[in-house]
């Protein structure tokens, strides 16, 4: 059985004392690969790092994360162009709009996200979109790209029935992780809508653990619990989730 974690950061600190052993838990679980959307220019190096030691497995995007549009945006910014330049990435991610923590910067974070959605069209590369707080705005903002031919995935999906269908409508995937198996979060009851050739699995470690790891670090080895709750929530076997998951990843990433 093959698994894709199409989103995690194995590059953060919390995994600088034991990111041998968390990948040797992966590749068991059967996880292939393991793609690492950026968040700014601070975890670039780390992740260019990960990437090298894990060649073929551990795969990096490019990107400047939302909730780190800040003052500076020009310059992280510039960062992301000057990397896109300088070699090839399978995605520009994460990108996209969070008004849950701040606003300060709500133009800045439009202004952004649509410069980095232009840039992958222009290298036709699929995008990967962190939204919280703002799904419809989300939503709106990338209809006239996805119009020219922009897909990707909506990362750590958790809306309605209809945040779905929209998103399906312009090609956008899913991605499905831990909260699918949390049980205030309604989201096995919007799944069961929503064909499997729209989904894709996700850790987002460390973050978003799954059951029974609540409270715990994520890691890419738990892609395991999303896969046996969504099989649960489509009644359908493992092998198969896993096998249709992983082609719609593949797909997604030109593999």
């Amino acid at each position: 059985m093959k698994l894709i974690d199409t989103h995690t950061h194995l590059y953060a600190e919390e995994f600088a004392q034991d990111i041998d052993a968390v990948m040797d838990r992966a590749i068991k679980a059967g996880v292939t690969k393991c793609y690492l959307p950026a968040i700014d220019s601070s975890e670039t190096a780390a992740m260019m790092a990960l990437e090298t030691k894990f060649p073929g497995i551990c795969i990096a995007m490019m990107g400047l994360h939302p909730c780190y549009v800040k003052a500076n945006v020009q310059e992280e910014l510039a960062h992301v162009r000057s990397w896109l330049d300088k070699r090839d990435f399978v995605a520009i991610g994460e990108i996209g709009l969070d008004f849950y923590w701040d606003k300060t910067f709500e133009k800045e974070q439009y202004e952004a996200f649509d410069l980095q959605m232009q840039w992958a069209l222009d290298l036709n590369r699929p995008i990967v979109i962190h939204t919280r707080n703002a799904m419809q705005e989300t939503i709106n903002r990338v209809k006239p790209f996805s119009r020219k031919g922009l897909k990707g995935i909506f990362h750590c999906f958790s809306g309605s029935v209809e945040s779905a269908r929209q998103i399906i409508d312009l090609g956008f995937h899913l991605g499905i992780g831990g909260v699918l198996t949390y049980k205030k979060a309604g989201l096995p009851e919007v799944l069961e809508e929503i064909p499997l050739e729209w989904l894709v699995l996700e850790t987002d470690a460390p973050y978003l653990p799954p059951v029974p790891f609540r409270g715990k670090r994520n890691e890419s080895s738990y892609l395991i619990q999303v896969l046996d709750k969504l099989s649960e929530v489509k009644r359908l076997p493992r092998a198969q989730i896993a096998q249709i998951t992983t082609s719609n990843a593949e797909k997604i990433f030109g593999l």
